[in-house]
């Protein structure tokens, strides 16, 4: 496929926003913590609170992060030993929930990801036999079967095509694709190309039934081997988390810096998640909330036939680490 001048842009824009936090040198004093992300509100806007607010040299920590596109990509990163944190949109729960990492943290409760369509197509049921784009594992592909199946009907009544987030972008635009599983800020790209494009479903339309939490997650041997890194970790993502929380408009700010684009395109992608304080998140977490949302999303992956026997919560979501601060 060509890449346009506007790909280009794209990619050097998350090339010198992964540079602004990725290539500072740790001093002999600190520990390189090796983190991924994706550049959206969700996915940077705790590493982009920290490095402002000055959270990771109190605890001899100095952040190297690497922009993905997905979470699936980050946990085989992790897997690899090239990360040593991650975060993952609900799509790639599936993974810590069959043993191939730990979540360590809710970071918020998702309402982003949407089932978008060419015009002329207006319903689910219109889908079927249509060439339908989606990101394997992500988010996008579980709203988009959990939409066909509200319709009645599975992945295989459409032509699902599997392709990354960018090829998505690209290929809707192009009406290479009719329709897609995808999120925003892509869908406020696509939408430049394609203004009169339908959202046939969204997350927030099998809420509070279904919730889809976003999480940090870490390589299972950081988790038994590096305690005390893991620690270290969850103290700075507790202090962003309260700063968030406090001051969300300023963390937009902030957020926008590390990612290179506009405030208004940021505070838009805020808009589409719920945020918790650290408090909120300790009393989800003792009281069984967070462990009805990982069972939740582990039923909905039984039922697509992703997983066949998912861990419980309790094994792959370490609550007693996040609990203890």
């Amino acid at each position: 496929m060509r890449i346009t001048r506007r790909q280009f842009v794209a990619g050097t824009s998350l090339a010198t926003a992964a540079l602004a936090l990725g290539g500072r040198s740790a001093r002999a004093d600190q520990q390189t913590v090796r983190i991924g992300y994706i550049a959206d509100f969700n996915g940077g806007s705790l590493y982009a609170i920290a490095e402002d607010q000055g959270y990771w040299e109190p605890e001899g920590l100095a952040p190297d992060l690497k922009v993905f596109t997905n979470g699936p990509l980050q946990i085989q990163a992790l897997g690899a030993g090239s990360l040593d944190f991650g975060y993952i949109g609900p799509g790639a729960l599936w993974l810590p929930a069959s043993g191939k990492t730990k979540v360590v943290a809710i970071n918020s409760i998702g309402f982003a990801d949407r089932v978008i369509a060419q015009a002329g197509i207006n319903t689910m049921a219109d889908l079927k036999g249509k060439k339908v784009g989606v990101p394997d594992g992500t988010s996008g592909d579980m709203l988009l079967r959990l939409a066909l199946q509200k319709a009645g009907m599975t992945i295989d009544d459409i032509q699902q095509i599997k392709m990354d987030p960018s090829t998505v972008v690209a290929a809707f635009s192009s009406r290479q694709i009719d329709a897609a599983g995808i999120w925003y800020p892509l869908i406020g790209i696509i939408k430049k190309n394609v203004p009169d494009l339908k959202e046939l479903a969204g997350s927030r339309d099998f809420y509070p039934e279904h919730s889809f939490p976003t999480a940090m997650v870490a390589r299972n041997d950081v988790v038994t081997d590096e305690p005390e890194l893991t620690a270290k970790y969850l103290r700075v993502l507790r202090k962003a988390m309260d700063y968030r929380a406090a001051n969300m408009e300023r963390s937009i700010e902030l957020t926008a810096g590390l990612l290179g684009v506009s405030v208004e395109n940021v505070r838009a992608d805020a808009a589409n998640c719920q945020y918790f304080s650290t408090a909120e998140l300790v009393d989800f977490t003792r009281d069984g909330t967070v462990d009805k949302w990982l069972s939740g999303m582990n039923a909905l992956f039984t039922s697509f036939g992703k997983l066949n026997k998912p861990l419980p919560p309790k094994e792959f979501y370490t609550a007693d680490l996040f609990v203890a601060g």
